[in-house]
């Protein structure tokens, strides 16, 4: 296989260089058939989906769902692979497009099904501060128009570069900094909006 992938990030021989050979190696006997390498494929990014993909959910068969058609079609298609980004940028790209069809297939957004979800769980007390701020910071999250949020989740959570963002979620590069900016400045007004209704802190 080419390693025209070094192009867009430079030779690595750190530790994600050393996983993504891993996994392109894994791809290769993956395309000729071999199931112990889709095993451990399944294995290595079972997780790391499911931590993704029940952010946007909040329902773990969902998330469950995506990640079987995700590696299903890593099956299919590992012969596709060309090198154009990491695999685990591939692979990332393939179950945001799967998400997206299952969040628009319940007919309903993916911040309404948080809100209710967060609104259902009574607030931290003062001695769970840390928990009072994590909640807060996803009832802000949950009002954020999708893409925007999507944007954020990938790069603070899943810990994707602006380039990988992009490759994912199929924009330019620019139109993920124009929507982590316009995040960014949206959830300081929402986090500033709640924290003054949070129970408890009215004087």
């Amino acid at each position: 296989m080419s390693l025209q992938n070094n192009d867009l990030y430079g030779d690595d021989p750190g530790p994600r260089g050393i996983a993504n050979e891993r996994d392109r190696e894994l791809l290769r006997r993956i395309s000729q058939g071999d199931r112990d390498a889709f095993r451990e494929l399944y294995l290595a990014y079972h997780r790391r989906l499911a931590r993704f993909l029940t952010r946007l959910t909040r329902r773990r068969e969902d998330a469950e769902e995506v990640i079987s058609e995700t590696l299903w079609i890593v099956w299919q298609r590992a012969g596709d692979f060309r090198d154009a980004s990491r695999v685990s940028t591939w692979i990332m790209g393939i179950a945001y497009r799967r998400v997206l069809k299952v969040i628009r297939r319940a007919a309903t957004h993916e911040r309404a099904m948080l809100l209710e979800a967060i609104d259902s769980e009574p607030w931290a007390s003062d001695s769970s501060q840390s928990l009072a701020d994590r909640q807060l910071l996803e009832r802000g999250l949950a009002r954020l128009p999708l893409e925007q949020r999507l944007a954020l989740e990938l790069t603070y959570y899943m810990d994707c570069s602006c380039e990988e963002v992009a490759e994912i979620m199929d924009c330019p590069v620019n139109t993920v900094k124009t929507r982590m900016f316009n995040a960014r400045r949206k959830l300081r007004l929402f986090l500033a909006e709640l924290d003054t209704h949070r129970p408890g802190e009215r004087p």
